[in-house]
Order: structure tokens, then sequence, then C-alpha cells
């Protein structure tokens, strides 16, 4: 069985806790110990996010005068380096001496004409006073938005077109290895109308890809039987912060798309999932990260199947 796991940001980083490099090692170690038994019996491919990464990244540049800030590209490729470094060590310690790891840096393209490039929404990096946001404004051409009582650059968050280097991943899947790629949506990248000898020419964009859109048409691309997207909530609610609160066990892509979840937290997770499942045919699951193994048998979890009848909620009656 060929398996897509995307690694949530905050499977990654807990959240409130502090972004150092052994925070971020121990919450690798913890996740890997959770997907190391798939790569025994299965082809496994792993996504992650990388938004803390990325933030902290981005913060670090803007403290240094020196240069200006590198574009969100370059950060996407630093940091797709960086995690991809610390799962391909740990889960190399955990699974049997010359079991092949690969990390793989994706560039994914994005149309140029998409319309999230008129209505930048996707936060990032520091917060900035009025005046410093003005300033920024007019003098690199960022847009920025209100957060709280201060600003904040927020850049465009384009659909993934088309990802790049689907056959080197197949080659090596075929080879046995384990591959760890698109983190954090895949480097953003379009193509111009400029000649060069390949053909047309690619840049780089500042935008930031849906991490859990490229993850799905990962999943697509490479024919996976199954997409599990993890992180730090044990299944999708309905009715999530009430008394009410009843966790959804399955459900058809239509009934849950259905429903409605917010933008900032579950809904960019249930839209890819769906979204795998209708051009596919094929199950997803969205659960925690210490369910990996009983997400895949179906038996933790949200699954969204065609198989299911409409949405089962916990409660439900038979």
């Amino acid at each position: 069985m060929k398996v897509v796991v995307a690694l949530g940001g905050n499977a990654l980083l807990r959240r409130g806790e502090p972004m150092t490099a052994q925070n971020q090692r121990a919450n690798v170690r913890a996740a890997c110990r959770s997907i190391a038994p798939l790569a025994a019996d299965h082809d496994l491919v792993i996504s992650h996010g990388n938004g803390p990464q990325v933030g902290l990244l981005a913060l670090q540049g803007a403290a240094y005068k020196g240069v200006d800030p590198y574009p969100l590209d370059i950060l996407g490729a630093q940091t797709e380096g960086m995690i991809g470094y610390l799962i391909q060590q740990e889960l190399g310690n955990l699974l049997p001496a010359g079991r092949r790891i690969a990390s793989l840096l994706t560039m994914v393209e994005v149309d140029r004409e998409d319309p999230a490039f008129a209505n930048p929404t996707k936060p990032i990096g520091p917060i900035y006073t009025a005046a410093e946001a003005e300033a920024l404004a007019r003098d690199k051409g960022w847009v920025l938005k209100p957060d709280g009582e201060h600003m904040r650059r927020v850049v465009p968050s384009p659909v993934p077109r088309q990802i790049f280097g689907v056959q080197p991943i197949e080659w090596l899947l075929e080879h046995r290895a384990v591959v760890t790629c698109a983190g954090g949506g895949g480097m953003p990248v379009m193509y111009t109308d400029h000649e060069v000898p390949a053909g047309r020419e690619l840049v780089g964009v500042e935008a930031v890809i849906d991490k859990d859109l490229a993850s799905a048409l990962l999943a697509i691309d490479l024919g996976a039987d199954v997409l599990l997207i993890v992180t730090d909530v044990d299944a999708v609610y309905l009715d999530w912060g009430t008394p009410q609160r009843r966790a959804v066990r399955r459900a058809t892509p239509q009934a849950l798309a259905a429903t409605g979840f917010a933008e900032g937290s579950m809904g960019p997770k249930v839209g890819a999932a769906c979204w795998f499942v209708e051009q596919t045919g094929r199950p997803a699951s969205i659960g925690s990260i210490d369910d990996t193994a009983a997400m895949l048998r179906g038996d933790a979890g949200t699954t969204i199947t065609t198989k299911a009848t409409g949405l089962e909620a916990e409660g439900d009656n038979p």
C-alpha cells in the first residue's frame, strides 16, 4: 500500500512551546516513533508543515538590518531542508540499518492569475506599528493588515497546480526508500514569459502554499492508496469548543464539506482530505499523530470515504 502522511505543524511543535532546536527534535522524534511502523509494510511518503519555522526565520531576518529579508520561497527551502534532515535522522534511528531514507526539496507551481494574488491573506513574520507598516508598504511593496493592535505582513496563498519531481519520488519508492518531500506546501514557483535555454523561465514567488492541499495533490499524483493528515487533535469535531462537541468518525466528502469548518483551524485539512477522496475514490483520515497506525486501519481519527453513510459522529444512533 502507498501511504502519504502529512504531518501538521502542530504535530512538530506543540502549541505554546518555545521554538528551540531541542523541542523541534524531540517532537520530530515522537512523530517518527508513530509513523515508523508504517514503513515496515508500506511505501511511505511524508510531507510536513513549516509555518512556525518560516515565521522564526522571518523574525531572525527582520532583526538583521544588513540585507533585505530573504524571499519566502528561499525560507521555505531552508525549512524543508531543516525539517527533512530531522525526520531523516530520527526515522533512520528507528528503522532497520540500511533502510533507504531520502529528503527532497520540492518546487510547486502556482498560477500567476490565481485570485489569491489579488487578496493576500496568509500572515507571516513579525508584528509592526502602524508607522512601520506604512513605511514597509511604501518601500517594499508589502501588503500589511491588522493583527490585533498591530500590523502584520500578509502574503498570497495560491492553489498548487503541479508538483515538480514526482518521477524521482516514484523512483525512490520503487527502490524501497521512505521519502520526505513537499514540506510546507513546497517552494512556490511560477513560469514567466521570458525564454531561457530550458524553455520558459521558472522563478520563485512571494507566497505560501497551503500544506494540506499540496499534500493532497502529492497523494493524487503518486496514486496513493490513502492520505493521512495528522495533527495534535484526535479527530474532526462538530460543535468544537462547546459542551456538545462530537467527534466525526466516518463521513463522505460531500457530507463533511457541507458541515463547514473554520479556515484558521480544521477547514484546510477537511478541504484537502475531501478533495483527495473526490479525485481518487480512496480514503483519507484526519487525526492525532499518536494514532497514525490506527488511522490507517480505520480505527481512529476521522475517516473520509465514499463508503460512509453520510456523516457518522459519536452519539449518533446506529
